[in-house]
């Protein structure tokens, strides 16, 4: 059984993916999933392989969906990222990016993207 939650952050994702392809990404996979955790969307341009993370929100919230991803979130994307890279060779560089997804009243969804949200850190600050 899917909950609303997870429907609306489906919805946020293929909105994010729709948003990405038109500024010329290619998407590499979706809900990459390793025993470390999962990634949203995993894209590439011509310079950097990129893993976003899409925070799916109502309008009106005290925080910015951005604040949500923590440092035990962003821990947990980096690992998973180095397990894919690990597996999947590339002389791109890596960036980490979040994708606010902010829904209206009226269900219309607006796309913040923040690029280079965060940084590799600590043991993971180098691939």
């Amino acid at each position: 059984m899917i909950t609303e939650k997870r429907n609306k952050g489906n919805k946020g994702e293929k909105a994010v993916v729709k948003f990405l392809k038109k500024n010329k990404f290619r998407i590499i996979t979706l809900n990459y999933t390793e025993k470390t955790g999962e990634i949203d969307i995993i894209a590439e341009d011509k310079n950097y392989i990129i893993f976003v993370e899409v925070k799916t929100r109502q309008e009106g919230q005290m925080l910015e969906p951005r604040f949500s991803v923590d440092y035990k979130k962003r821990m947990r994307i980096l690992r998973t990222s180095n397990i894919f890279l690990q597996k999947h060779r590339t002389d791109k560089q890596p960036r980490f990016d979040i994708a606010e997804v902010i829904v209206n009243s009226k269900g219309k969804m607006s796309i913040n993207y923040l690029e280079n949200a965060f940084q590799q850190e600590g043991k993971y600050a180098a691939f």
